[in-house]
Formats: structure tokens, C-alpha cells, sequence
């Protein structure tokens, strides 16, 4: 099983957007992560998102050059607060493939949870516009394989 999780872009504050749409620094860094990934070819059964607007934003972006095999969707549990635990063990029932775009500290507690057991450890510094890309071994165990940010490209 080949994991993808995506911090959303940069988005608007919620004195200029209630909605918190990306802003023109997100929509860029989105396309720097685009072209980055593109050569890659990434393939995945599931793309999900949470119901913010920004998190759909990046993820519609990120559809444009990953394979989806089904569909781009919201996904019920990517919250920023919602339990991890809940989407871990959907996982684990699972071989699938699959990309998240979510936020913080929703992304770094499932990221520590999936790489040490413990959803406190800290294990990823995430990065809006980021993906951690994490590996599933037969025998259950995740491990990182790689990361990228939008500050890391040109």
C-alpha cells in the first residue's frame, strides 16, 4: 500500500475569505508540486479530501497529474481534530492506494501513528502544499520513502 499525505496549500485568513479559499502563493506551490510529481506517474485507487474548500482546491490541482482510478472525494474523519484512529484502522482493512489532502494536526497525528504507534510522536514536519510518501510492508509496518515541499523547489 502506497500512502500520499497533503498538507493543503497556503490559504486566504478568515478576516479576507471565511471560506479560506487557496491564495495565489498556494495556487503556485500546488504547481510546484504538480510538475514535481508529474514524471513520477503516480497511480492511486482513492484521492480524498476533507470538506474545506482549500483541501478540495488542492486536491482537484493535484488530480490533474495522479492517475485516480476512481474519484476525487470528500472523505468523512480528515478534520483537522478528527480521531485518527478511525482512519488508521480503515486503512489497515485496506491495500489501496491512496492520496489525502488534510490539514494540521490531523496529517502529522496519522503520519506519527502510522510510523511509530504513537499519534503524539512527531515524526513529520508537515508543510502546507507537502507530501509525505509512505510505504505499507506486507508485514504492516509504514516507512517513509520520500518528501517534498513547494520551499524546496524552484
Amino acid at each position: 500500500m502506497k500512502l500520499y499525505l497533503v498538507q493543503h496549500a497556503k490559504a486566504a485568513s478568515k478576516d479576507v475569505d471565511p471560506q479560506r479559499p487557496l491564495t495565489d502563493e498556494g495556487r503556485r506551490d500546488v504547481r510546484k508540486i504538480v510538475a514535481f510529481i508529474k514524471p513520477l506517474k503516480l497511480s492511486v485507487d482513492f484521492l480524498w479530501h476533507s470538506g474545506k474548500i482549500r483541501a478540495a482546491q488542492t486536491a482537484e490541482t493535484l488530480a490533474k497529474v495522479v492517475e485516480v482510478r476512481t474519484e476525487t472525494t470528500n472523505h468523512d474523519g480528515l478534520a483537522p481534530n478528527d480521531d485518527v484512529a478511525v482512519l488508521k484502522d480503515e486503512l489497515d482493512a485496506s491495500d489501496d492506494d491512496v492520496m489525502i489532502v488534510g490539514h494540521l494536526p490531523f496529517l502529522s497525528k496519522l503520519a506519527s501513528l502510522l510510523l511509530t504507534g504513537d499519534e503524539s510522536a512527531g515524526t513529520v514536519a508537515f508543510q502546507q502544499g507537502g507530501i509525505v510518501a509512505l510505504e505499507r510492508s506486507a508485514e504492516g509496518q509504514c516507512q517513509i520513502n520520500w518528501m517534498v515541499t513547494p520551499d524546496l523547489l524552484a
